[in-house]
């Protein structure tokens, strides 16, 4: 009668642990591919802001959709404290507006690349 209740075979007791053991490793990957997509998306848009930085410094074409869609996108990452035309740092006189968009638009994209790193950090441990 209790030989039925209580079945603690080898096998049975070590299913839970093995199960338990798959979901912590299925755990694990989610996060490992979540900091990962962070990593990316934060990488991008430090991508944007320095191309921005760089179209502004080599005198792109502004009639280009390309340019203006980067140079858009770009003011819109620099999260108001770096924007180029009142940014952190504002400068005067010849390539006053260069000297501006690389500054204030380089400073956002080191700012999106140790946001990235610390967030895909936190999303790791």
């Amino acid at each position: 009668m209790t030989a039925v209740a209580n079945d603690t075979t080898p096998e049975t007791a070590r299913k839970p642990l093995a199960e338990r053991l798959r979901i912590s490793e299925r755990v694990t990957q989610g996060r490992n591919l979540l900091a990962k997509a962070v990593s990316v998306v934060t990488g991008l848009c430090a991508l944007v802001l320095v191309a921005g930085a760089l179209m502004i410094a080599l005198d792109a074409n502004e009639a280009n959709a390309l340019v203006d869609f980067v140079k858009q996108t770009a003011a819109q990452l620099d999260f108001g404290v770096f924007d180029r035309g009142n940014g952190v740092f504002e400068f005067e006189g010849k390539n006053a507006a260069t000297k501006n968009a690389v500054v204030n638009w380089g400073l956002a994209a080191v700012v999106w690349l140790v946001l990235g790193k610390i967030v895909s950090g936190v999303i790791r441990k």
